[in-house]
């Protein structure tokens, strides 16, 4: 208990020791979770710079708690607030960038619905930011933005959203075909692999698209004259967009 008293300010900074006894770890969170959330019900934030309270140190005390001992938190839970979360997910966003990975990534996560398990965020960017280090990778993203920005145009021209399943009757080509059905069996191995937290495998899988989207916009005609036939391929589109959402947001990416 001693131990536990003397570690429940930890870690106070970067460099400073995490702790890794059970106990510890226990009151150390309950300090920091307990300051954050009573500064959150009174209205107290850090603004700017200013933080006189060490909310941000603590913010990322919890942080380094639950992800370096490996800890499954579902922090929303525990936040009680969704401005609290959002402040937890700035300070993650700080510590990736300050550890080297790329804060976009970290956007891309949390734009998925239910993203409050930090440990499982810094996995997903993980697999994510080595995911776009490859050639698949690079190209899948540029194909997702592709799609897109074509239907972000053509929705705001009809108004309307390009959503539902397409028409496999309406295909007309081949690169149609195996377009959706690259997508149809991606979007059951990734969420398969998602659901078992193997993001990496989820990765894999999301590289096989690639071929698919690539061909898709070297050979068709997004905006055909037959009405019918845009309709379809624009919701082919968004079915790319959609099978990506299993591991990320693709849109909140940067080249």
């Amino acid at each position: 208990m001693a131990a536990a008293s003397e570690d429940h300010y930890k870690p106070q900074g970067p460099t400073d020791r995490v702790p890794t006894d059970p106990v510890s770890i226990a009151v150390a969170l309950a300090d920091k979770i307990d300051t954050l959330v009573g500064f959150w019900a009174i209205d107290e934030k850090p603004t700017g710079s200013k933080d006189p309270y060490a909310l941000r140190r603590a913010a990322l005390g919890v942080i380094r708690l639950v992800v370096d001992n490996k800890l499954r938190l579902p922090m929303m839970r525990v936040a009680k607030s969704l401005d609290l979360m959002i402040f937890f997910a700035d300070r993650l966003k700080t510590q990736l960038r300050d550890q080297g990975a790329r804060h976009d990534l970290v956007d891309a996560v949390f734009a998925l619905e239910g993203q409050d398990d930090l440990l499982m965020v810094v996995r997903r960017v993980e697999a994510l930011g080595k995911f776009l280090d490859t050639d698949d990778g690079k190209n899948l993203l540029a194909g997702t933005k592709r799609a897109s920005n074509i239907l972000a145009i053509e929705e705001k021209k009809d108004k309307t959203k390009f959503d539902g399943a397409p028409d496999a009757k309406l295909y007309k080509l081949d690169e149609e075909k195996k377009l959706a059905a690259a997508i149809a069996q991606v979007k059951t191995e990734a969420s398969a692999a998602v659901a078992k937290e193997d993001f990496s495998a989820a990765m894999t899988v999301m590289a096989e698209l690639r071929p698919a989207v690539d061909a898709f916009f070297d050979k068709v005609k997004v905006n055909d004259d037959d009405k019918a036939v845009r309709e379809n391929r624009l919701k082919l589109l968004n079915e790319i967009r959609a099978a990506t959402r299993a591991v990320a947001d693709f849109s909140k990416i940067q080249d």
